[in-house]
């Protein structure tokens, strides 16, 4: 392919600005489906020590890299050092760790800022002299939206009793987290700021038919802790992208005005086909994804490719746009469906 990866290309889609090209953007790629492309186990050496940490970091990046993408996304995720934490993945029964006030006032808060950079500073010092050595930037940060750390350490559906039997609580819990979050944040830019050519979090808000909280609570608790870590973000003049999954159609305009994101990540064709995010925001934000993660899993590799070529062809004239799937890359899709998303985009840029 004549396309070089360059990660100003993202970094300037993500301002929804025009690019070269249009990129290619995954928020996660599957790391079963990565090595099946490459041949070989890219995470084999694993993580336990710097050598071999750095040697899985060159193969990760290596193999998204020959794929045509301009920087592969990595984060850090905040849940991974909560103390008592797991309510969020509800499919495995875990009950919240905060459930009351009590609770709440003798979870060890102060320890969470200090448990994160004991934890991923030898990773970050890893991670920068291999992004050095490679001429490369990523895409993330610090993982987590504030909303998935909540529902970690509370749980969903007992965050949603919380909001009507104990208000004050329910308020404390998004602000109190929302500082500590903040203060990450201040803590990854500041030292490992260099790594990012576009800064996100991904914080899944909806799903189908609505929003999981009323809009009005994430208007109230959740888009001000954005605000302050999206314009974090801006000071240190990197662009901003959520990933959100669902129907969020109804916090959009606070997303976009109150908040300050710069691009939007998920778009699912059952809620609304990435044509209805294009006519509603293109003028405003960018706007990265497109096609739908079931029609990829479902699909045969010729309709796979006559639709990503049309779609190609629908956008191309477009700022702000980088294309991929509307969601990630699955261990169960299909290899040779998502080959067909990713090489029908490269050659339509290199023509």
């Amino acid at each position: 392919m004549k396309y070089s990866p360059d990660y100003r290309n993202i970094a300037g889609a993500a301002t929804n600005k025009r690019t070269p090209v249009i990129p290619l953007y995954e928020h996660i790629i599957s790391a079963k489906i990565l090595s099946e492309i490459e041949g070989r186990d890219i995470f084999e050496a694993g993580f336990d020590g710097s050598e071999a940490r750095k040697e899985t970091y060159r193969r990760y990046i290596d193999a998204i890299v020959k794929l045509g993408y301009d920087a592969p996304p990595y984060e850090f995720c905040l849940t991974s050092v909560l103390e008592g934490a797991g309510a969020l993945n509800r499919s495995e029964g875990k009950q919240g760790c905060i459930r009351d006030m009590d609770d709440f006032r003798s979870y060890p808060w102060d320890g969470i800022l200090d448990a994160y950079v004991s934890t991923f500073r030898p990773m970050l010092e890893d991670l920068s002299e291999v992004v050095s050595q490679m001429g490369v930037k990523l895409i993330g940060g610090v993982g987590n939206g504030l909303f998935e750390a909540v529902q970690d350490l509370v749980g969903y559906e007992n965050l949603c009793l919380i909001s009507y039997d104990d208000p004050e609580l329910y308020a404390m819990l998004f602000e109190t987290l929302g500082d500590i979050w903040y203060r990450i944040w201040g803590w990854m830019l500041e030292n490992y700021g260099h790594l990012w050519a576009v800064c996100r979090f991904g914080d899944d808000l909806g799903f189908k038919s609505s929003t999981l909280l009323p809009p009005s609570d994430i208007t109230k608790h959740l888009i001000p802790q954005y605000k302050r870590v999206i314009s974090l973000i801006h000071s240190h003049g990197k662009p901003f992208l959520l990933h959100s999954c669902g129907n969020t159609f109804a916090v959009m305009d606070d997303l976009i005005d109150e908040a300050g994101i710069d691009a939007k990540h998920s778009n699912e064709d059952a809620i609304a086909p990435f044509d209805e995010w294009i006519r509603r925001y293109k003028d405003r934000i960018a706007l990265f994804g497109g096609v739908d993660v079931d029609f990829l899993c479902t699909s045969d590799e010729d309709d796979i490719r006559a639709y990503v070529k049309d779609l190609y062809d629908r956008v191309n004239d477009l700022p702000g746009i980088a294309l991929g799937s509307g969601n990630s890359i699955p261990d169960y899709m299909p290899t040779e469906n998502y080959l067909a998303m990713v090489e029908t985009i490269r050659e339509a840029r290199d023509q």
